[in-house]
């Protein structure tokens, strides 16, 4: 079988973000891993309108052509690692935008976290969660979470990305350890359904 595909979520979308290097950072391990078959997916790349269907995709096909884009590449994956600021204890915005714009290409797939801010972005990750549960997503407990003093640092110019990153790198085996398994185990089941279905 060949190797589960993950998408690398940069979950922020402002000019000036700082989610690509951690999210750069992550793909990177988990390609070395050799377990993964590894994608950046940048929301920067979908100009998403502000959800205004008149439901989700879930219940009927989304009237706009960038949503339909953005499911489409979701829809490519076994699997997921979101990466997210924390803004005002939650994710940001455009991530929870684009969340809403897709049901179905989550269903019966695993993610699993990076996030960094205030509290080593906890609070937006555990509503992270919260939301992919509800888009019947598997979420693996493990997940990195870059302190908010480190990520001081970097804002203030005091320290660099590539200064903090590798700190944090000991968190990331298990992460994918879990990542891995429930990949696999939810795209068998996937396949088991596909089959039995006709």
């Amino acid at each position: 079988m060949s190797k589960p595909k993950i998408a690398v979520i940069i979950g922020s979308t402002r000019p000036t973000r700082n989610a690509d290097k951690p999210a750069r950072w992550i793909a990177d391990l988990a390609e070395k891993t050799g377990s993964f078959e590894v994608e950046l997916v940048d929301l920067a790349d979908y100009d998403l309108p502000l959800f205004n269907a008149p439901a989700s995709d879930l219940w009927m096909p989304s009237p706009d052509p960038v949503a339909q884009k953005w499911q489409a590449k979701l829809a490519e994956f076994d699997g997921y690692i979101f990466v997210t600021p924390e803004y005002n204890h939650s994710i940001t915005g455009a991530l929870k935008n684009a969340l809403d714009w897709a049901s179905k290409p989550f269903i019966k797939k695993a993610a699993a976290f990076v996030a960094f801010g205030s509290v080593g972005g906890a609070r937006a990750v555990e509503h992270l969660r919260m939301i992919l549960v509800e888009l019947q997503t598997a979420n693996v407990r493990q997940a990195v979470h870059i302190g908010g003093g480190d990520f001081m640092a970097i804002m203030l110019g005091q320290k660099t990305w590539d200064d903090v990153l590798p700190q944090y790198e000991r968190f990331t085996p298990e992460l994918f350890e879990n990542l891995l398994w429930w990949t696999e185990a939810t795209r068998a089941q996937r396949a088991a359904e596909a089959a039995k279905a006709g």
